[in-house]
C-alpha cells in the first residue's frame, strides 16, 4: 500500500495499528519504502529536497495462525488496494530483552 492510502480518514497503516493494538496481537512494524511501484505500475521515489506523502509502505505483523485469523476479515475490509499475504514462519527466538545482571558497589 502507499501511505497516502485511507481509511475512515486516518492512513490505512495507523487504521491497521489500532485494529492490531485492538485485538491484542503480538507484534507489528511498519516499514515505510524508499521507492518502488506496485500493480497499478505506477514508480514511486523519493528525490532530493522533496519528501513524498506517497510512498510504499510494508507492515509486518507476528501472532499465532489463530490470532491472524481472526483478524484477517478487517484487515481485509480496511485494504482496498495494496497485497495481503500470509505465511509461515519460524520463530528461532522471541520475548522481551532482558538486561544484563549489574554487580551492585
Amino acid at each position: 500500500m502507499d501511505e497516502s492510502d485511507k481509511f475512515g480518514g486516518k492512513p490505512v497503516y495507523q487504521a491497521l495499528i489500532d485494529l492490531f493494538y485492538r485485538k491484542k496481537i503480538a507484534g507489528v512494524t511498519v516499514f515505510k519504502g524508499s521507492a518502488g511501484y506496485g500493480s497499478d505500475g505506477v514508480f514511486h521515489t523519493t528525490k532530493l529536497l522533496e519528501l513524498s506523502s506517497d510512498m510504499p509502505v510494508k507492515i509486518e505483523v507476528i501472532d499465532s495462525e489463530q490470532m491472524i485469523n481472526k483478524v484477517l476479515p478487517d484487515v481485509c475490509r480496511i485494504v482496498e488496494k495494496g497485497l495481503v499475504e500470509v505465511s509461515d514462519t519460524e520463530v528461532v527466538k522471541g520475548g522481551k530483552t532482558v538486561p544484563e545482571k549489574q554487580e551492585e558497589l
